[in-house]
């Protein structure tokens, strides 16, 4: 009389049959870190796992993570030289620019997305140029500059472009800069809501993008803010998005199911820095099974609405996917 969600548990292969969500390697996209130099793979004390690469090291690790059958990545840039402009991310042969090249000639097969935004290249570590008057980043000579950014990452052979600065307008200015440079059929992935988030802090080691005064609380989002985080998802839909992104991922599944009910495009999240150290930090102290917190979490993402997931556990997590697929 009382089994009746019970009898349908107890069987394993047909519990396994009859779950829900799904988590797959082809829904993961990992991050990477370029900078200059030869040979250098330096792991980040904050994100253990996670390394600052030299190029010609970035297309070895495309190597390891075909093996694992992670086809999909994201790069960001280090510059050698940062300036009030983040002049190396409007240069043709800039960290990134360069970093594309290099990639999609040793792997044609690799979908490479690149984060498009200023903090990574500006020596003040904001995601623009600033205004002198207001002390934030000013708007709209932030939007030319995004779309010449564009337009050279399309340039170099990106096959994606994810917009992350939270600039208004930016998905029109940087779909007109495309089109008109004839990339019209180059996708565009946006960081449409994305809140002035603590669980940040390990990634602006990893990048070193740390503002060197003040915060971005001007232009990211108030974490408290649940509608205004919707209405900026969906004008980024109207401006041409082809993909509305959640970022930080897991304090912020509300956010990523409000989108999801009120959008039919595909939608992202980012698995964030913060949250990876902190399974990372608790995996290391021994209170936690990291493997099944950490399959669980990303599980939680697909659960709440997330086609794609950037994640650093996306290695971890596609090894323990093909182990299954093994049994």
């Amino acid at each position: 009389m009382f089994a009746r969600f019970r009898r349908k548990r107890i069987n394993p292969i047909l519990r396994e049959m009859l779950q829900e969500t799904h988590l797959r390697v082809d829904d993961m996209i990992y991050p990477l870190f370029a900078r200059r130099g030869t040979g250098i793979k330096k792991e980040i004390v904050s994100m253990p796992g996670v390394y600052q690469m030299s190029i010609d090291e970035i297309v070895k690790e495309c190597v390891e993570l075909k093996k694992l059958g992670l086809y999909s990545v994201i790069l960001f840039g280090i510059p050698d030289i940062k300036d009030s402009i983040g002049s190396d991310a409007l240069c043709e042969h800039g960290i990134i620019a360069d970093t594309i090249r290099a990639v999609k000639n040793a792997h044609p097969d690799m979908f490479v997305v690149t984060d498009l935004c200023f903090c990574e290249y500006t020596d003040h570590g904001h995601c623009g140029v600033l205004d002198p008057v207001l002390h934030t980043v000013n708007n709209d000579i932030t939007l030319d500059n995004l779309g010449l950014q564009a337009v050279i990452h399309a340039r170099s052979g990106a096959d994606m472009i994810a917009p992350s600065g939270m600039m208004d307008g930016m998905i029109t200015a940087i779909r007109g800069a495309l089109d008109a440079a004839g990339f019209d059929n180059l996708p565009i992935m946006s960081y449409s809501s994305k809140f002035a988030s603590a669980y940040y802090g390990p990634f602006r080691d990893v990048a070193e993008s740390a503002p060197s005064f003040g915060d971005r609380r001007s232009y990211q989002m108030n974490p408290a803010n649940r509608r205004e985080a919707i209405m900026e998802s969906l004008e980024d839909e109207k401006e041409g998005a082809d993909i509305l992104m959640v970022k930080p991922a897991l304090a912020y599944l509300d956010i990523i199911r409000d989108i999801k009910e009120r959008s039919d495009l595909p939608l992202a999240c980012y698995n964030v820095s913060g949250e990876y150290a902190m399974l990372k930090a608790a995996a290391k102290a021994g209170v936690i099974d990291y493997d099944r917190v950490m399959m669980e979490t990303l599980l939680a993402f697909k659960r709440a609405g997330a086609d794609i997931i950037i994640t650093y556990h996306a290695k971890e997590a596609a090894e323990i996917l093909n182990n299954r697929a093994k049994i």
